[in-house]
């Protein structure tokens, strides 16, 4: 059923989440998603090892913390995606990412198994979006109690989340 899923209209989603959908340089979600894994298992495979426990400030998150916390928003937003798509009608909880990151214990993991993990849910998103038709894109859901946003936009900011948090890594980690 894998359609083209073009960019979201402004009027889909929260002003909030406008730069990182704004960041989503890719015309069409489902090749978006399939490239930038590509590139971004490239990307994630290319960081040395003792930088993956690095944190370039007091309090910051450390590499491994990054991704595991763009590994869980992606598992969270897929899941709101799904139940927007399925008319879900009430307000879907929100999550404190600090707490998740402090909890994850990303930096215990192996590295590896954390990318492998990252393709899995990878997958699982591709999956879930090629399964959607144009009604379920266009559905609105609610993130909170005033949050509106479009199951077609979630797909976006996912993708969006990533970009952002792989070029923090760049500029601020490496």
């Amino acid at each position: 059923m894998s359609i083209k899923i073009l960019h979201p209209g402004k009027e889909e989603y929260p002003e909030r989440f406008q730069d990182e959908i704004n960041l989503v340089f890719y015309p069409e979600l489902i090749s978006g998603l399939e490239e930038s894994h590509q590139s971004t298992i490239h990307f994630l495979n290319s960081i040395p090892e003792e930088k993956l426990l690095f944190s370039y400030a007091e309090g910051k998150w450390t590499v491994k913390e990054v991704w595991q916390h763009v590994m869980d928003t992606e598992r969270i937003l897929s899941y709101r995606a799904l139940c927007y798509s399925r008319k879900e009608t009430k307000p879907l909880p929100g999550f404190d990412e600090n707490a998740y990151a402090m909890n994850s214990k990303a930096n215990a993991r192996n590295w590896n198994e954390l990318l492998g993990e990252y393709s899995q849910i990878r997958l699982a998103t591709l999956s879930l979006y090629k399964s959607f038709d144009e009604e379920m894109l266009s559905q609105i859901g609610f993130a909170g109690v005033s949050t509106k946003i479009s199951t077609k936009a979630v797909g976006f900011l996912i993708l969006g989340h990533e970009i952002h948090h792989a070029k923090t890594i760049k500029e601020r980690y490496l």
